[in-house]
């Protein structure tokens, strides 16, 4: 975690890619196509812990549809700025089983997250699996696994806001900024 001078140093110094106009109507449109897609399933929404709070609150009221909530709490950052080990705070339980799982994220980064819930939820035996990512980072890589529902393409920078931190802080801004390079 780093100090409140140094979170608000690094936002006066960021690049404002997304004002939160333009997220909120990403988040609209991801609702849109959720709705079109999932509307007669009855799913089970599970939402990626910390990250993705900001948008599962603002996306599940849009959601014109029956839907079971749970989450899941794993991470490869930790507050670092590059992935390592998956870590499981809280991983997939048996009320998978039998259902259609849409899992909700910040960000599609190297894809390596959302990958292993995959596996994990398919092998506790969801009927389906689909995912909902606020932003897809443009990285030029090849990713195990596509978003089925994507708010916004990010460049491959260090973004944060709108649920993803820097150093463990600015989640709570509802625009997507960029580390100056």
């Amino acid at each position: 975690m780093i100090s409140s001078l140094e979170a608000r140093d690094i936002l006066s110094n960021a690049e404002l890619l997304f004002t939160g106009e333009q997220v909120t109507a990403a988040v609209h449109l991801v609702a849109r196509e959720i709705n079109a897609t999932l509307a007669d399933e009855h799913p089970l929404v599970l939402s990626v812990m910390g990250g993705a709070v900001v948008f599962t609150g603002q996306l599940l009221p849009l959601l014109n549809f029956p839907l079971d909530f749970d989450y899941v709490h794993v991470s490869r950052y930790s507050n670092a700025k590059q992935g390592g080990e998956m870590n499981w705070k809280v991983a997939p339980r048996e009320n998978v089983r039998g259902k259609v799982v849409l899992v909700v994220d910040d960000i599609l980064d190297e894809g390596e997250t959302i990958a292993a819930i995959k596996q994990r939820v398919m092998e506790l035996g969801a009927i389906r699996f689909y995912s909902a990512v606020f932003a897809d980072k443009d990285n030029g890589r090849d990713k195990p696994v596509r978003a089925d529902f994507i708010g916004m393409t990010v460049p491959d920078r260090f973004v944060f806001g709108y649920g993803m931190d820097i150093h463990g802080a600015w989640r709570n801004l509802p625009a997507i900024y960029a580390v100056r390079e």
